[in-house]
């Protein structure tokens, strides 16, 4: 694994331990990245690291709740002193559910917001220094259709992936003289831990929970179809693409 497009580069990925996340780390460690991986669940993360090390690629990682400021911190620091550098920021934790408005408490909101979003600005923040001595790099925020546009009993997640996409965008010109791209990628279903929660409820309008699927309702697409979209993303085959949200949902949105 020493060779590949992302040979003698940092890449640090949240949201490591299953999922988009867990895809993206060991996509990146396949073609030559030494990664970093966090997420809150210690003993999924550990498993991401040990699988990459046991296929021969280069791993680290740990516990990190993305939305407290000082653990983000702390992991940026750590990778950056274990690995040399930084070069690839992977925002992929991410929480949420399908749920009626009425059904969204305080806290419910709170904390989606704060993974969501709040997390992904904690961890720009505190990568950016980093990403600029080691420009060119690049972001790669992991958002959502429910992003895109409107969709019924997603108001807490859709904002949440909403106010991502824009803040990409908004990174991404700021930094777009100053060598760090950022970018966005949009899936629909996806097959990982997270989906249960999306599954439409008998009490849903059945008009009106086209969210869960594309338009074939069996292709939900597998993490490793996100990951490929995310590492070409931040690769130099992207050099020219700063501040887009592609779409990666078989059609979703067509």
């Amino acid at each position: 694994m020493a060779d590949g497009r992302f040979k003698d580069r940092v890449v640090f990925v949240t949201g490591a331990a299953s999922g988009v996340g867990r895809a993206a780390a060991e996509r990146f460690a396949t073609e030559g990245a030494r990664v970093f991986g966090v997420d809150v669940n210690r003993d999924g993360v550990s498993e991401t690291v040990a699988t990459i090390r046991r296929a021969g690629g280069c791993a680290d990682g740990g516990h990190c709740n993305v939305a407290d400021p000082a653990a983000v911190e702390a992991s940026i620091a750590r990778a950056v002193e274990l690995f040399g550098g930084l070069h690839v920021l992977v925002n992929a934790a991410g929480v949420g559910r399908a749920a009626r408005l009425e059904e969204i408490d305080d806290q419910e909101w709170a904390r989606v917001i704060a993974v969501n979003l709040t997390g992904p600005f904690l961890t720009t923040r505190a990568a950016m220094p980093h990403l600029l001595r080691g420009a060119p790099a690049a972001i790669v925020n992991v958002a959502s259709t429910a992003g895109m546009r409107g969709q019924a009993y997603m108001a807490h997640y859709g904002a949440s992936k909403a106010g991502l996409v824009n803040f990409t965008k908004a990174i991404a010109l700021e930094f777009v003289s100053r060598g760090v791209r950022a970018n966005a990628v949009c899936p629909a279903g996806v097959k990982t831990p997270l989906i249960r929660h999306f599954i439409p409820r008998e009490d849903f309008e059945p008009q009106l929970v086209s969210y869960i699927s594309p338009p074939v309702p069996h292709l939900l697409a597998d993490p490793a179809d996100i990951a490929g979209a995310i590492a070409f993303l931040a690769s130099d085959e992207a050099r020219f693409i700063t501040g887009a949200a592609l779409l990666v949902d078989n059609g979703t949105l067509a």
